[in-house]
């Protein structure tokens, strides 16, 4: 499946590294892409020049223009082993806040993906999503793949959180996205792919123990029932358009709360990427992650592909037609 064509490629100092890369490679490569390699220095263009404003002379705004051709230096060293895969490759610095501008870049330039390294983690230490990691899963228009370090070069299990719901035509957009994503990935990778959807009967607890509900347990049995016959019919109408065709897959239907059953999954499964989604509606500012997603987030050993229902809108906007020429340095 050939979905992203434009792929922003996050290379700050604590989180890009080989699999990042050869993984954004491989993607491009499939996809007929093009990599744009962004780093984004954490200040405005012109406040290194106040901060070093006691340097005699010209010597402070100098110091700004060292730090920014460090970073575009650098980067054009990462780029070159992606230009000699003959694959379109550009590169961009960025000043201010790095969620912001990096997001700032996906609206003015059109970037469907936006891939980079987990931030949070070091050798041999276990995930921790960092602050603009989660940031960009929260508001980001467009898929967010953070990437652990310690990934294979393929994955062997990919695990994708599901929430059918054949009433909300929001919910079912979210997860044909990913599905879509979470199947061609599996195929490229020959990876085994486990597809999780949780369900519960909420206030089960408060029916069947509580003396003001009044309700009678084959009653609450008969809800309990219908509402797993309905999840399961959710499940199985949206995986009638993804048959396995032979290859590795399984399917759990699980009672009780998402926040714990699919952390708990992915951990026994050894799963090395989740997609899912990680917002709770859309149409409304500010209402940007649903604290389900967030909880699995902060749990989740492994890397993460989040995506958002189509007519998601940021939070973050573009602050005049003029600001992404005078806020970035393309190469």
């Amino acid at each position: 499946m050939k979905r992203f064509k434009s792929i922003l490629l996050v290379c700050d100092e604590r989180s890009v590294h080989d699999a990042l890369i050869n993984r954004a490679i491989r993607l491009a490569k499939a996809n007929g892409a093009s990599i744009t390699l962004a780093d984004v220095v954490e200040a405005e263009p012109g406040e290194l020049a106040k901060l070093f404003g006691a340097l005699p002379g010209p010597r402070a705004r100098d110091v700004e223009f060292e730090v920014v051709k460090f970073h575009r230096d650098r980067l054009a060293q990462l780029a070159a082993p992606i230009k000699s895969e003959g694959i379109e490759t550009s590169e961009v610095v960025l000043q201010g806040v790095p969620f912001v501008e990096i997001i700032r870049r996906v609206l003015s330039h059109g970037h469907d993906l936006v891939m980079k390294g987990a931030a949070g983690e070091s050798e041999g230490q276990s995930l921790l999503f960092a602050s603009t990691d989660m940031h960009l899963m929260r508001k980001c228009p467009c898929p967010v793949w953070v990437m652990k370090r310690s990934q294979e070069r393929q994955y062997a299990r990919i695990l994708a959180a599901v929430d059918p719901d054949l009433r909300e035509q929001q919910r079912i957009d979210l997860n044909i996205l990913i599905m879509d994503l979470a199947t061609s990935l599996s195929a490229a990778d020959g990876s085994a792919l486990h597809v999780v959807h949780t369900w519960k009967l909420e206030e089960e607890e408060t029916l069947r123990h509580s003396g003001i509900g009044r309700v009678a347990k084959s009653e609450v049995d008969l809800l309990v029932d219908e509402r797993r016959k309905s999840s399961e019919r959710g499940l199985q109408e949206l995986l009638v358009s993804y048959p396995a065709d032979g290859s590795d897959r399984e399917v759990h239907l699980l009672k009780g709360s998402a926040r714990e059953l699919v952390p708990e999954l992915a951990k026994k499964l050894r799963a090395e990427l989740i997609v899912m989604g990680t917002v709770a509606r859309t149409g409304i500012r500010g209402l940007i992650i649903g604290n389900t997603a967030e909880a699995i987030l902060n749990q989740v050993d492994c890397s993460v592909l989040a995506v958002k229902p189509p007519g998601f809108e940021t939070p973050v906007r573009l602050e005049d037609s003029a600001a992404p020429q005078m806020r970035s340095v393309s190469l």
